[in-house]
């Protein structure tokens, strides 16, 4: 199994960051060349070898290194591939609308996997659809072969020598560790640092435990799972933290910006806009919220996996687009980074041996997990049962999203409104037993969260 690795350069001087610098931003001129010439419909069918090789016979000049150059064409291809395959998803699944001749689809996706959707009109109009031309916004990274730089140990860290602009020169680079890296390498340029991403390879231990957990995904903490036990308690406060900060934070900054604009002093323009509009702090305080994030949620997800060989998680990557709060809410909810924990849930079952199961996580929030039926309303942190019974609202959904394994007759792909419509089936067929045979439900009948209007949204994941 692969993995990156990131060191940083330690101490370097600008001059070398303005060589590197300069390098980048020409490797960005050749990154914009191919998107815009190969990035669509008429280029896909070009292999980067091929694109070099007719470059070579014209005798192109990039004023770089022609391995740098070289490189760079066949990571941009990659991108523009990766682009592709990614609309080819949304292309299968119209195919399958489109028609249910078993020999039709096989021709298209035939068609569509050699990539010559172009000569078929109707995968053509499919592919302009969901395939968009891309554009290079990349011009601070630098993708360097691995024999083609060389590495050393000095003063009790690593180095590693990259070839500059000037032939035959190499710029040498402190590490902040003493682990030199190796393969190729992808130099990003940042705020005057440079970051050595590189892969490498990662045991797999297989030390798992042994049960069957389901996992319900939160804000006011990462995991809660189906035994009851809350992980990555503090997730919601750090987000809301920060949130608010930066809501503080750039209403001043858009005040000195209007006066900036607005002043007809240019000398003082300068100064707010010099010293007082930058992006350093800021940028290396995102990067330390994205570090206390991630460590939040892989630490939650290795608590999980200490005792669960199976994981079942709901599947968050459909928008949930009815959900209606207030605004400050709304902005301390769009900094929920489920992504984090998508890609925690991922990589550390795949690490260590456990298996990552996702379901649909339609009506998980608003279904009594006693008895997988819609009778009971969910009220912020708790779940209110027909009987009068409150669970907590995230065990109740983890439990759900468990017994979401076993059931015959919702998937990950169902929709939610055939889910709906199948855990009204089931409530309307056992609604009326559960409340004859509950001796203490008096008065009016319990109204279940289906039949509330605030039943409006697809899937709460909250």
């Amino acid at each position: 199994m692969k993995a990156t690795r990131i060191s940083y350069s330690k101490g370097m001087n600008a001059s070398k960051y303005a060589q590197f610098e300069e390098q980048a931003k020409r490797l960005g001129r050749v990154r914009s060349e191919v998107w815009q010439r190969f990035g669509s419909i008429n280029g896909v069918t070009m292999r980067d070898r091929q694109i070099r090789d007719n470059w070579l016979k014209e005798g192109r000049q990039f004023d770089v290194p022609a391995n740098a150059w070289k490189e760079t064409l066949r990571d941009t291809k990659a991108d523009i591939a990766m682009a592709v395959e990614a609309a080819k998803v949304k292309a299968r699944q119209a195919i399958r609308r489109h028609t249910s001749d078993k020999a039709e689809q096989k021709r298209l996706y035939t068609l569509l996997k050699s990539n010559q959707f172009a000569s078929d009109p109707y995968l053509s109009r499919i592919m302009r659809k969901y395939w968009h031309r891309g554009y290079n916004r990349t011009h601070n990274q630098i993708v360097v072969r691995s024999d083609n730089y060389s590495t050393f140990q000095k003063g009790g860290k690593a180095w590693i020598k990259v070839p500059g602009l000037e032939r035959g020169k190499r710029i040498p680079v402190p590490l902040n560790t003493t682990v030199e890296p190796s393969g190729t390498l992808r130099l990003i340029l940042r705020d005057g640092r440079v970051e050595v991403h590189y892969a490498i390879d990662v045991e797999q231990p297989n030390d798992c435990g042994s049960e069957t957990i389901g996992v319900d995904k939160g804000y006011t903490e990462a995991l809660v799972d189906s035994d009851g036990e809350h992980h990555g308690i503090g997730l919601g406060a750090l987000l809301s933290n920060e949130s608010d900060y930066l809501k503080t934070k750039n209403k001043n900054r858009a005040k000195l910006r209007a006066v900036a604009k607005n002043t007809k002093n240019e000398a003082k323009c300068q100064r707010i806009f010099g010293n007082n509009l930058g992006r350093k702090k800021l940028n290396r305080r995102s990067s330390r919220q994205r570090s206390n994030i991630r460590d939040i949620a892989f630490k939650a997800v290795h608590a999980v996996v200490d005792k669960a060989s199976v994981v079942a998680a709901e599947d968050l990557t459909a928008p949930m687009n009815k959900t209606k709060f207030g605004k400050n809410t709304n902005r301390r909810l769009n900094s929920w980074t489920k992504g984090y924990l998508a890609e925690a849930l991922k990589s550390v079952c795949q690490r260590r041996g456990s298996t990552l199961v996702l379901v649909s996580c339609a009506y998980t929030s608003q279904t009594d997990s006693r008895n997988g039926l819609l009778l009971g309303k969910r009220r912020g942190d708790s779940f209110h049962c027909y009987d009068g019974v409150v669970l907590q609202a995230d065990e109740n959904a983890a439990r759900n999203v468990k017994a979401r394994l076993s059931d015959p007759d919702i998937d990950r792909w169902t929709p939610y409104k055939k889910v709906k419509s199948i855990l009204l089936e089931r409530t309307k067929g056992q609604r009326l037993g559960l409340l004859n045979q509950d001796s203490s439900c008096t008065g009016s009948p319990v109204s279940t969260e289906s039949e509330s209007p605030m039943h409006a949204q697809e899937c709460a994941g909250f």
